[in-house]
């Protein structure tokens, strides 16, 4: 597979509806992706176009990997253990079985193997959202509440050094940020970007702190330094821009999730690949995908 610098290209023609949340397993080579809509994982191998794929119980949002070779899952309810070997969901943990209208919708791992997700309204109308930690303790999951307000809560993505957490709430088109400390709590929270052509998606950083978002109704993926002044964008040839990965040997190759989603015929016409997964090379290396700690 050779791609161009900067020059995103179609590598797997899925058309998902709504694709999302990609983590390159290194141990693999492979792409690991959600369809939230059709409750499906997908699982891309580069360097043989393989793909496999699995069924959800239930919709999700995130897959993140456990440090014993499974996946943490954040389905509509709650936290779920996804065991690829064996292509099984098992229920772990309910997250606000009060909020019957709320679902999870994205998550990422930090350098210190917390998780971190947001939660939001399914409706997308009210801001019942919230933002959580996840650690493992000798007695299980333990799920931390932070923050809440979020209609449509994304990202999170976490700096390279561990101590800025960046979050979305997409309808406002803002991406926030907050500083980390030592024991894993929030402070400092401030606006750190605005989008205003498109809704700010999902995010990720790279080696360098640049945070990576996809840009729903963008036709991009927008890029902001660590101080928040914005880089060029990189053109996209879908509309609706949901989250990229770092991944390959050294890093550089930039995966790109999209969604058909929200898209009527007439643009559907005009964009057959969108849902689809794109790639592009880039010159500075994504961080490493970290995984969940599990302790003991």
């Amino acid at each position: 597979m050779t791609l161009k610098h900067h020059q995103p290209e179609c590598i797997l023609d899925l058309r998902a509806s709504l694709g999302e949340g990609p983590v390159w397993i290194e141990a693999e080579k492979s792409l690991y992706f959600v369809d939230i809509v059709e409750a499906r994982v997908h699982r891309f191998t580069p360097e043989t176009g393989a793909v496999k794929s699995w069924t959800a119980p239930k919709r999700l949002g995130f897959l993140l990997p456990v440090n014993d070779g499974t996946f943490l899952a954040g389905l509509v309810d709650g936290l779920h253990r996804f065991d690829p070997k064996i292509g099984e969901f098992s229920a772990h943990t309910e997250v606000e079985p009060e909020k019957p209208g709320n679902r999870l919708n994205d998550g990422c791992v930090d350098p210190e193997g917390r998780i971190w997700f947001g939660t939001m309204d399914d409706g997308e109308e009210n801001d019942t959202g919230s933002i959580y930690r996840v650690v493992h303790t000798p007695e299980g999951l333990s799920i931390t509440h932070h923050d809440e307000g979020y209609t449509v809560s994304n990202g999170p993505a976490v700096s390279p050094c561990g101590k800025i957490l960046y979050v979305c709430d997409s309808p406002e088109q803002t991406i926030f940020a907050f500083d980390i400390d030592a024991a894993g709590n929030l402070s400092g929270e401030r606006v750190f970007a605005k989008i205003s052509n498109g809704y700010p998606d999902g995010v990720v950083t790279d080696s360098e702190g640049t945070v990576w978002c996809g840009t729903w109704g963008g036709a991009r993926v927008s890029r902001f330094r660590p101080d928040g002044s914005e880089l060029p964008p990189i053109p996209m040839p879908v509309s609706n821009v949901t989250k990229v990965a770092f991944g390959g040997d050294d890093l550089k190759t930039v995966f790109v999730t999209t969604a058909r989603k929200g898209l009527d015929e007439d643009i559907l016409k005009k964009e057959p690949q969108a849902g689809s997964l794109f790639a592009f090379r880039t010159d500075v290396a994504g961080s490493p995908q970290n995984t969940f700690r599990l302790n003991g």
